[in-house]
């Protein structure tokens, strides 16, 4: 049994990552406008609420945040009376600590209104709200130094939890405005809506149409030496860097057929040299980092300019990375654009 908040797993990349020491940025803490007395659901529902980025979001992949930006909670508001959880986050007496996404979140998310809120079945809104939430007052300065420690949402799914001299983050998401005290716990802004994971690297994969041939790649690599599938359903965690349907056409692969055509072991060093072990999440990645892969042989991470991850078989040819911190039960996901090739 777990036990505290934070749960720690073996995390293998962490050779990876600069260490950052305990301190992080202070730009993102909020200024304390007289919420202690309130709750949180009452601030979030005040239209009058706003708070104004200060900085320190925008070296990260993930954040739309930019200093001097006011963000508000009009969407989140709608949300959780939608689901019934501003009762939940009214009570006193109990603390929580919400993640509260900003409007320009819902908006990314696909919520293009608040009717798109309201429309929302409760039984799809409510698991995702839900892993918003705590189960207890985390303050910025009590988020562990360090990279992905385990917290348990309301939700029961886990998210993963970072400090280092970039802030702090959720999935890696960057918290934008820190520490908004209430008297029933705290409130985190952050400008992503977080999604609660629904399966392993493969389920997820299979789940969504733009991996098709990401899918039909795993399964013929099955059929040879290594079965690729299973160490990707296994309890990892592993990161993968995805590339879309497109990659595989633009790399040869005009149609599924090509792939089922594939020698299996050659497709299985290709997929592997996509792999990295442990759950590595944006917030992780920084400016020309050698990441070393699965398969051997490292890849190269640039964020200036663009997130861009370059295989050492790919001569000058960097790939974006075009969608990140998708959070699986044994894994993360981050979307790419190329298909990364070895040496």
């Amino acid at each position: 049994m777990k036990k505290g908040l934070f749960s720690w797993g073996t995390l293998l990349f962490v050779c990876l990552i600069i260490a950052t020491g305990c301190q992080k940025q202070n730009d993102a803490i909020a200024d304390q406008n007289n919420f202690e007395k309130e709750s949180i659901a009452a601030i979030i529902q005040n239209p009058n609420t706003s708070f104004t980025v200060k900085g320190g979001t925008g070296s990260t992949i993930s954040s739309r945040a930019s200093a001097g930006k006011k963000v508000k909670f009009t969407y989140l508001a709608v949300a959780l009376a939608r689901t019934g959880l501003t009762s939940t986050l009214s009570t006193l007496g109990t603390n929580y600590t919400l993640f509260a996404p900003t409007d320009d979140a819902f908006i990314a998310a696909g919520f293009k209104t608040i009717q798109d809120v309201v429309k929302a079945p409760k039984e799809v809104l409510t698991p995702i709200l839900l892993y918003h939430v705590l189960g207890a007052k985390v303050l910025a300065a009590q988020v562990p130094a360090g990279p992905n420690a385990a917290v348990t949402t309301l939700n029961g799914a886990t998210a993963y939890v970072t400090s280092n001299s970039n802030g702090v983050f959720i999935n890696g998401s960057p918290v934008i405005v820190a520490d908004v005290k209430a008297a029933n716990g705290v409130i985190h802004v952050i400008d992503n809506i977080l999604m609660p994971p629904s399966g392993n690297i493969v389920a997820t994969a299979l789940a969504d149409k733009d991996f098709t041939y990401l899918v039909a790649a795993v399964l013929r690599a099955s059929q040879g030496a290594t079965n690729v599938a299973a160490l990707l359903s296994g309890d990892g965690p592993l990161t993968v860097f995805a590339p879309r349907n497109q990659a595989f056409i633009d790399a040869g692969f005009n149609t599924i057929a090509d792939i089922n055509a594939a020698d299996p072991d050659e497709l299985t060093k290709i997929l592997a040299y996509h792999v990295v072990v442990g759950r590595v999440f944006s917030s992780d990645l920084t400016n020309d980092m050698s990441v070393p892969m699965f398969a051997g042989g490292n890849t190269i991470i640039t964020l200036n300019g663009g997130a861009k991850i370059l295989g050492e078989g790919n001569g000058t040819d960097a790939h974006n990375i075009i969608k990140t911190d998708i959070v699986t039960t044994n894994g993360v996901i981050h979307v790419i654009d190329g298909v990364l090739l070895p040496e």
